[in-house]
């Protein structure tokens, strides 16, 4: 063959050389969207534990191929194996507030010759059981009355709905059940109608939600003004499905903001999007320090504000990308393992209840080095790991927020992370699997009303159908001052306070 001319032999090498420079970039993007694809499996699948569908079958599908399934194996049959699982824990003693029905169990025989017998003593033997909940019907009879000048006749109570049917009781059974239960509306209009013969249908009972929703909106405000006048929130949102009767054939998205103080009230703000509009509107009159996730909302909203609004970052989210991360090397598995020592030392002030002084001195005692040894490392691993990789985009996310996610430590009232406003979202979350979509815009904002009195309880301790009972039975008749007194949190301390006393105020026995 003859040989190739000087000029051949050089666009052949750029060719080459090409082609392997197309080669290894190719290689790089699948290993990352291959990444991208098992995170993607991990996250709305459920890894391998999921019985619908094998992850690594549908990674299989996705990825454009075919396989054919092995035969599975026949198990061998197991060898019977003697239970080491632990005694059971004695049994709990019933709470004292609980009806207590009693049944006497007379032998035959004494029933027929009671004379013939000496009572010795009595066992007793205890049993749970349950009693259906039950409608009632309540007639308010006003008798009339008359004498030489005028008629007479006691006036009606003040209601919750004039002329309505539901009293406080019921309107709270269908509050709660909605919100705190998750039952939607027509599944309560089905349960009334078949087990208990009431007919209720869903636009009343959406009628009594509305209602109750402008009964607890003053209360709804109060809290919101004892919140922002706090200078520590913090901040999260989830998303939720609505209809829109300008839209038809499909629901739109919106979002539930949430907002709240560790060990304080949680307040909810309805926004049909997910613009800063919504908390800017929120977080007009607070000034302090913001706690959120890295959303760039609330940091183009910082810088809006300067000085008055600082965000605290949230170690969790920081932490989640590095565990995304986990099976790209070892610097990953070292970096998850130095927040666990953040975390670690978090756990010993809890174990502890310190107060802010000492949450203070231990963190700047332990944490402050540990956050010093991860941030030389994260610098250094940044220039080893591909900027476009899980590693490298959790880096970059915590190099990004350096300053936020360290600032707790300073701060003993500080969290670590905002992990306690996120699980304040989580009946939402369940709440929205169940009803699919609230069902109008202005629906919305009456949601979070409900929500955050539901959410202040729960962080308060309170009984919500305890709770609503009593305020649904005070609210009709309660002045515009009093409605400080009836937020979860002053419902709770006036509680609390009774209880004392209750107790205080009880005579002590002696033993003859």
């Amino acid at each position: 063959m003859d040989a190739m001319l000087p000029n051949e032999l050089s666009a052949l090498r750029e060719l080459v050389a090409t082609l392997q420079d197309t080669l290894q970039a190719a290689q790089v993007e699948n290993k990352l969207l291959r990444q991208r694809l098992e995170l993607f499996l991990k996250r709305y699948f459920g890894g391998t534990k999921n019985e619908s569908l094998d992850p690594k079958q549908l990674e299989l599908l996705l990825a454009g191929l075919t396989a054919l399934s092995a035969p599975t194996p026949v198990a061998a049959k197991p060898t019977p194996v003697r239970s080491t699982a632990a005694p059971r824990s004695p049994r709990q003693a019933l709470p004292a507030h609980l009806e207590t029905e009693l049944v006497v169990l007379e032998p035959v025989e004494v029933q027929q010759q009671p004379a013939g017998w000496r009572k010795l003593g009595e066992e007793v033997t205890e049993e749970l059981d349950w009693k259906p909940a039950k409608f009632i019907k309540r007639l308010y009879i006003r008798p009339k009355y008359a004498n030489a000048d005028r008629i007479i006749i006691a006036p009606l109570p003040a209601r919750l709905i004039e002329k309505g049917l539901p009293g406080a009781g019921l309107l709270t059974q269908v509050i709660v059940s909605k919100y705190e239960d998750h039952l939607p509306l027509y599944r309560q209009e089905k349960i009334y109608r078949e087990r208990h013969g009431v007919t209720l249908s869903r636009q009343t009972l959406c009628g009594w939600v509305e209602a109750a929703a402008d009964w607890l909106a003053p209360i709804y405000r109060e809290m919101k003004a004892t919140l922002v006048a706090r200078d520590y929130l913090q901040a999260d949102e989830t998303p939720i499905r609505y209809l829109d009767p300008d839209v038809k054939g499909k629901s739109q998205s919106g979002w539930l903001w949430t907002y709240s103080q560790p060990q304080g009230d949680v307040v909810f703000d309805w926004n049909v999007s997910r613009s800063r509009e919504g908390p800017r509107a929120f977080l007009q009159s607070f000034r302090g320090q913001l706690q959120t996730d890295g959303y760039g909302v609330y940091e183009s909203l910082a810088r809006e504000r300067g000085e008055e609004l600082i965000l605290i970052g949230c170690w969790a989210h920081a932490r989640r990308g590095f565990h995304e991360a986990l099976g790209e090397g070892r610097a990953a598995a070292w970096l998850v393992g130095q927040i666990g020592r953040l975390y670690a030392v978090e756990k010993q002030l809890r174990e502890q209840n310190a107060g802010p002084r000492l949450r203070a001195a231990m963190r700047a005692w332990q944490s402050r080095p540990i956050l010093n040894r991860l941030r030389r490392a994260l610098e250094v691993v940044r220039r080893r790991v591909l900027p476009k990789s899980l590693l490298g985009q959790a880096i970059d996310y915590t190099l990004g927020r350096w300053e936020a996610l360290t600032r707790y430590v300073a701060d003993g009232r500080l969290e670590i992370d905002n992990n306690l406003c996120e699980n304040s979202i989580r009946p939402t979350a369940i709440g929205k699997k169940n009803f699919l979509f609230i069902g109008h815009p202005e629906a919305g904002q009456r949601s979070a009303v409900i929500y955050s009195v539901l959410g202040s309880c729960r962080r308060h301790g309170v009984n919500p159908a305890e709770y609503l009972q009593d305020v649904f039975e005070r609210l009709p008749k309660a002045k515009t001052s009093e409605v400080k007194s009836l937020t979860p949190a002053a419902w709770a301390k006036a509680k609390r306070k009774a209880a004392r006393q209750s107790v205080e105020a009880t005579p002590l026995t002696t033993a003859a």
